[in-house]
């Protein structure tokens, strides 16, 4: 069963769009806590992909696991978004919000 093509196209478009429009708009990208990841794994993660130092990255991860979230970049979507695919490709949530 797939989508119908027109659907798809449609869908780009509007994520297309999406994109050009936030351009200016400042958002978070928010990495989420949970219970497979460790410490060091999610602190190697920000440094590489977020370009945080080890004290940064040490910080979040903390916050992290006590509040549950923590907002570690801010950006433009189009900033965003390659770091939070990154982040998500090391087995991690995160989204831009």
């Amino acid at each position: 069963m797939g989508f119908d093509l027109d659907f798809e196209t449609e869908l780009e478009e509007l994520v297309e769009v999406a994109e050009e429009t936030d351009e200016g708009n400042v958002n978070d990208l928010v990495v989420h806590n949970d219970d497979f990841n460790t410490f060091d794994h999610v602190i190697n993660t920000l440094i590489k992909v977020c370009k945080h130092d080890a004290t940064q990255a040490e910080q979040c991860t903390y916050i992290i696991h006590f509040k549950g979230k923590c907002a570690v970049k801010k950006g433009t979507f189009k900033e965003l978004k390659p770091m939070r695919e990154g982040i998500c490709e090391a087995g991690i949530k995160a989204t831009i919000e």
